[in-house]
């Protein structure tokens, strides 16, 4: 006897497939590219740090990007290893994406001569250490980790001197090649939430160092940095390197993703985030996982 499919299950299906091309077709409202840790130097390979293959990769990432429709592209920080002119290596292959570039400092950016620590923001074409910006709907809050710090300031000058100080009284267990977000910073981050937050605005906080999970790898002063940010509900999404191995965890509803370091690789590792109205998509390249993040 062969049975003729009912009217439910024919209904049925054809529901599912008129609701399939707005399915299909949805698209984020925005996506950006980002690559953390790139860090060239002029020196041999040094297991697992692959100084060689950081242009080649940074070349190959920057014309996927190319590719690909970015409202901007992150670079989470540590673009260079070490030398000053290690920027002349890596910036002209930079300026061939089509796309803006926003940089993170790293506390490998400011191994280079002391005279010259005070110019590497400018060198990378930031507008300041620290600074804040507006897209679609999003602010986007970059800090710089180095404020506190045993090398991000010239030897000596006052900034130096209160970063030792600081690190000897509150955190003297913490690694000297982390470093810690200073005070006037924290100030000015908060007035930055309270502005999103009274805006309506949605946050993604970029970062070289990572707040979270516990690692040996983190802001000196991450407990306070986390306890902030958990204050605003505006806050999404901290983005941050650092930590090549990569890392993950979600607290108080905020995602903290540590994405895989670009160097320490024979492949490659950076991501595009797409974003939606409730959720933003991670896509990794290379070893870089991809991942979905709900938004709270």
């Amino acid at each position: 006897m062969v049975r003729t499919p009912s009217v439910t299950l024919i209904a049925g299906l054809l529901l599912a497939l008129a609701a399939w091309p707005a399915i299909a077709a949805e698209r984020p409202q925005f996506s950006i590219g980002a690559i953390a840790d790139c860090q060239y130097a002029a020196e041999p390979d040094a297991s697992p740090r692959l100084y060689g293959t950081a242009p080649g990769k940074l070349a190959a990432a920057v014309a996927d990007f190319n590719n690909q429709k970015l409202a901007f592209v992150v670079q989470l920080g540590d673009f260079i290893d070490r030398d000053w002119t290690s920027f002349d290596t890596l910036l002209p292959i930079a300026q061939r994406l089509r796309h803006r570039w926003r940089f993170v400092l790293g506390n490998h950016d400011f191994a280079v001569a002391e005279d010259r620590k005070l110019a590497v923001p400018a060198r990378l074409g930031m507008p300041a250490r620290y600074y804040s910006f507006v897209e679609h709907g999003w602010m986007f809050v970059v800090t710089d980790g180095n404020g506190l710090s045993s090398y991000g300031w010239p030897a000596g000058s006052a900034n130096d001197i209160r970063s030792h100080a600081v690190h000897a009284c509150l955190y003297p267990a913490a690694p000297l090649w982390d470093g810690g977000i200073d005070e006037a910073q924290m100030d000015w981050i908060e007035a930055r939430l309270v502005e999103a937050d009274q805006r309506g605005l949605k946050v993604m906080m970029l970062s070289h160092f990572p707040v979270y999970p516990a690692n040996p790898h983190n802001l000196w002063n991450a407990d306070a940095v986390t306890a902030m940010l958990a204050r605003h509900p505006s806050v999404k999404l901290w983005l941050d390197g650092h930590n090549h191995d990569g890392n993950y965890g979600i607290r108080d509803g905020i995602h903290y993703v540590n994405l895989k370091a670009m160097l320490d690789t024979s492949e490659t590792a950076y991501a595009r985030l797409d974003v939606f109205a409730d959720r933003v998509e991670l896509r990794g390249f290379g070893r870089q996982p991809s991942m979905t993040l709900p938004l709270r």
